[in-house]
């Protein structure tokens, strides 16, 4: 439920491709489990309207509409070197309570977490 005056931002976690084929089960799974942690704190608070832990994007698959047709191009995308491995969508008070919480997420200590204010796309 939204609170009143509040802000919707998305910290979306950034990561090494490479990461998560270097880590062995037992790491990966309690990087995990704390990072279930941070999101039932968030869900505790009132903050927490989503998250979710993504597949690496060699499972994703990039579409473009180009003259009319569907343009498909499979992962893992060569010219990134990271990829987007997870998200937290959180509302807040202000950008400095989303930064904030996003030092406190598991995820700053071994990927970048990128805080994003959500509104339409028009708005520059």
């Amino acid at each position: 439920m939204k609170r009143a005056s509040t802000m919707e931002f998305l910290l979306m976690i950034i990561e090494r491709r490479e990461d998560r084929a270097s880590r062995g089960e037992a790491e990966g799974r309690a990087l995990y489990d704390e990072m279930v942690r941070f999101g039932e704190e968030l869900t505790r608070r009132g903050q927490l309207l989503a998250s979710r832990s993504l597949r690496p994007d060699k499972h994703g698959v990039r579409m473009q509409q180009a003259q009319g047709k569907s343009v498909l191009r499979d992962g893992p995308f060569a010219e990134a070197k990271e990829m987007v491995g997870g998200f937290y969508l959180i509302q807040c008070a202000s950008r400095d309570e989303a930064l904030a919480i996003a030092a406190r997420c598991p995820a700053a200590r071994f990927a970048s977490v990128e805080v994003r204010e959500c509104a339409p796309c028009y708005v520059g």
